[in-house]
């Protein structure tokens, strides 16, 4: 199933699109704010984000360049929904990094076409770049891994953790490295932070949670580069 995120402040309008996204299919996730949006990406698994731009606080266009500066979010396809329709605004949003910016009111109709388009398009920009070790595999354009042939839900920092693991592949990689790797030079967190994701990733990778090696005094190794 496909997940999209609503991030709009007026109640009506949400659940408008939450309606006709639902009756094509789709899973959808609502926030009123920026704040709300990032916590709940870096706890579940998102396919798109229909961004508002007048938003409390923090505006669409601040969440979108913090999400373009993301590696996890980096390349999420976001759709702009606003009442701002001058062509200045347009050329802003979408120098922004927005995949699509659509301008409110607009018909239902147009608006799933849209949402499809903005999905196929982010699906053929990339091709499947699949990484193994033994029997777990991460599908990195798909954000899909699988233990075997069960399917292991992680959320975005905990699979951004796992790719990057899978891609050095036989290196240990320090919790310095790993933290400013998935969270950036600026997160003030503990290296801590590290340690309880692994913790996480092994449980819900099952069996396969023990080809993450713990190095102690150093970091963490999956595989052994062969």
């Amino acid at each position: 199933m496909t997940n999209i995120l609503i991030v709009e402040d007026d109640p009506l309008i949400a659940e408008l699109e939450r309606d006709f996204l639902e009756a094509n299919d789709y899973v959808v996730h609502m926030t009123e704010n920026g704040a709300d949006a990032l916590q709940l990406l870096d706890e579940s698994q998102i396919d798109a984000i229909l961004l508002d731009i007048m938003l409390p606080e923090e505006d669409g266009l601040q969440i979108l360049k913090r999400l373009r500066a993301d590696p996890s979010t980096k390349k999420l396809p976001v759709m702009m929904l606003t009442a701002k329709d001058s062509e200045y605004d347009k050329v802003l949003g979408l120098d922004s990094g927005a995949d699509d910016y659509v301008p409110k009111p607009f018909g239902m109709m147009e608006f799933i076409s849209r949402v499809r388009a903005v999905l196929r398009r982010s699906s053929r920009q990339t091709q499947d770049k699949i990484l193994r070790c033994e029997n777990l595999s991460v599908n990195v354009d798909r954000h899909e891994v699988m233990d075997g042939q069960r399917r292991v839900e992680l959320t975005l920092k905990e699979f951004e953790m796992l790719r990057y693991l899978m891609e050095n592949q036989g290196i240990v990689l320090s919790r310095d490295r790993l933290l400013e790797h998935i969270w950036g030079y600026d997160f003030d967190g503990e290296t801590r932070t590290v340690d309880v994701h692994i913790r996480t990733l092994r449980q819900k990778l099952g069996d396969c949670g023990n080809l993450i090696e713990t190095i102690r005094g150093v970091g963490y190794r999956i595989g052994d580069g062969r």
